[in-house]
């Protein structure tokens, strides 16, 4: 055993010593955690599993939690060996390393610095992402802040500068208010991988009564006649709405009858039953498809001039791709409109379907056999060809009866080697906001440690070079080169890692999801650097006002991280309560790998 781990020493050594360049522009405050890290990752080139099974029956540390203190559990370790083992011990000279006491110290510091000092009740800080109504809710955001959101995140991707500015004061006037202290993160876009639009549908409307089990008609369905042109919000308990022109709109009474052919010719009737304004509610007992220069007709009058009307333009309906396995899709990099595929009067495909990619400069990174992800992984296909123009992927993932690719959703390609640039020119024009704004900025898609770098020179050119950095680690290349991305941020003096664990799980397989989270957790701690635990936590909660027993667990299990991340909903304040609760239960209970023994409240009760 004392040869094993004097040659694990020397692996610690040498690979700091590999590395040496790379430390050299480390900030002082990094210097150390950067050297534990390297530590860290030297050991873990080794399978150590039988030496932790000696190890343990001699009652010593199996290094299974020596992630903030690698170098002094080493040395401790080989000291106790070298005295059963009646031998000196003659380590060589070394560098300072952080100690026992120390290494958690350094992450303490290492957080506060980036997300502020923890709140009196738990030592996890709890981050909120904002919606859109947040810009014009100060109520909404006083409740996230009173109920335990300790940083506000903000996500460029998404509204404007107008929307981020009112969010940010309605903080202020929070933290005015409540005298709590809150952060405040904005995530740039990043090159997001999405589809492009997806050519309209036909432009018809469809309305249907509520029916009971018999098929009896216990509701009818609510028909908003408007004025066309007017442009008014169509009611929000209206079935349906049909424009037409005011004037003959304008003579329609409570109580009239109007009948219509509809697009299936079926003979239908809408009754008046009321008017709200220039506009007229009506109901119809039968389900009907209404396109426009539809006739309706006034039966109840004997004004020719004002007994028909036509219906005006509708809205489209929003298409979408229907992909089975087996199917074919075209990703294109020309931005048309993508179009459902063209088949035979025998359903023999002419054309496949195809959609458009927001970032076609990947196609030419792209190679045959390399799998394609669609709609955060509900969809997924192999690379049947690759070319500059266009990529064929043949779907062999999706659900029995197939599934709806849409527009605007994620497309994750985690086997090609992207090298695209982490910020693109929106980011650039963000970046000017953020600094002016933000205590942190999110790096989102980060792959390699130069898209870092890259980062750190625009902010130094903004003169925000102590701005705090958060990558957000959530392609399969920027998990693989977690250890370099971190050593880069270093060059930071606040810096932080966020688990986006959506695009991550799409990209290194669902599978894989825990197994992924639990080593970058492992590794930011050897790096003495917080973790936001992020992505889809207490989901259901903040969305549909209802946990599930798994969320619960996946929250509690947050409690490793120095920070957990909600996502927006219309229960969100809710979600926010429920988490500060759990995270100041876990605490008493779990610190980071390690379970804390608290007294049990469970007894031991007599047989009878």
């Amino acid at each position: 055993m004392i040869s094993r781990l004097t040659d694990i020493r020397c692996s610690l050594v040498k690979l700091e010593s590999d590395f040496k360049k790379q430390r050299a522009g480390v900030s002082p405050a990094w210097r150390k955690s950067a050297e534990n890290l390297l530590h860290y990752m030297a050991l873990r080139r080794h399978d150590v599993r039988l030496l932790q099974e000696k190890l343990a029956v001699l009652g010593l540390s199996s290094l299974g939690r020596s992630e903030a203190h690698v170098m002094s559990t080493l040395d401790a370790v080989l000291s106790v060996l070298h005295r059963l083992a009646g031998r000196p011990l003659e380590l060589p000279a070394h560098g300072e390393h952080p100690g026992f006491n120390e290494g958690a110290a350094l992450l303490t510091a290492h957080t506060d610095a980036l997300l502020g000092p923890p709140p009196t009740q738990r030592s996890v800080r709890i981050m909120v992402t904002m919606s859109s109504e947040a810009a014009d809710d100060y109520g909404l955001v006083r409740d996230l802040v009173s109920h335990g959101m300790n940083c506000m995140r903000i996500n460029c991707a998404h509204d404007s500068a107008d929307e981020w500015a009112r969010m940010i004061e309605h903080l202020n006037r929070a933290r005015r208010e409540l005298g709590f202290p809150c952060k405040i993160q904005m995530d740039l876009g990043g090159p997001k991988l999405r589809t492009g639009s997806i050519e309209p549908g036909p432009q018809v409307t469809v309305w249907h009564p509520k029916r009971d089990s018999l098929g009896r008609v216990i509701e009818p369905a609510r028909v908003w006649l408007a004025p066309a042109g007017a442009g008014r919000a169509v009611p929000a308990n209206a079935d349906s709405c049909l424009p037409v022109a005011p004037e003959w709109l304008a003579a329609v009474k409570p109580g009239e009858r109007i009948h219509f052919k509809d697009a299936r010719h079926k003979r239908r009737v809408l009754e008046v039953v009321g008017a709200a304004g220039d506009g007229r509610w009506a109901r119809c007992e039968q389900t009907a498809y209404v396109t426009p220069n539809t006739v309706l007709s006034r039966i109840d009058t004997l004004e020719a001039a004002k007994r028909d009307t036509h219906v005006a333009a509708l809205p489209p309906i929003e298409q979408s791709l229907l992909l089975k396995r087996g199917d074919q899709l075209m990703l294109t990099a020309e931005p048309v409109p993508g179009k459902p595929a063209s088949v035979d009067a025998r359903g023999k495909v002419l054309v496949p379907a195809s959609i458009a990619c927001t970032l076609p400069e990947i196609f030419p990174q792209v190679r045959i056999g390399e799998r394609v992800w669609l709609d955060d992984g509900k969809i997924g296909g192999i690379v049947r060809d690759a070319r500059s123009e266009a990529v064929t992927v043949e779907i062999n993932h999706a659900s029995v009866k197939g599934d709806r690719l849409g527009p605007d959703k994620g497309i994750n390609l985690p086997d090609t080697k992207i090298t695209l640039p982490a910020i693109t020119p929106k980011d650039l024009e963000d970046l000017r906001f953020v600094v002016a704004h933000a205590d942190l900025v999110g790096m989102s898609f980060v792959r390699h440690e130069r898209d870092v770098h890259e980062l750190q020179a625009r902010l130094a050119e903004l003169g925000a070079s102590n701005l705090g950095i958060v990558l957000k680690i959530e392609t399969r290349q920027g998990f693989e080169r977690l250890p370099n991305l971190m050593l880069a941020a270093m060059c930071q003096p606040t810096a932080g890692v966020m688990i986006a664990r959506g695009d991550l799980a799409v990209e290194c397989g669902f599978e894989r999801t825990a197994e992924v989270q639990e080593e970058i957790l492992w590794i930011c701690e050897a790096a003495h650097m917080p973790v936001i635990w992020a992505t889809q936590v207490l989901e259901s909660l903040a969305k549909k006002g209802r946990p599930s027993r798994a969320e619960i667990t996946d929250a509690a299990m947050g409690e490793r991280a120095e920070c957990v991340m909600l996502n927006k909903g219309p229960h969100i304040v809710e979600a926010v309560a429920a988490l500060d609760d759990i995270l100041h239960r876990m605490q008493d209970h779990q610190a980071k790998k390690s379970a804390r023994l608290r007294p049990l409240h469970l007894m031991m009760q007599d047989s009878d």
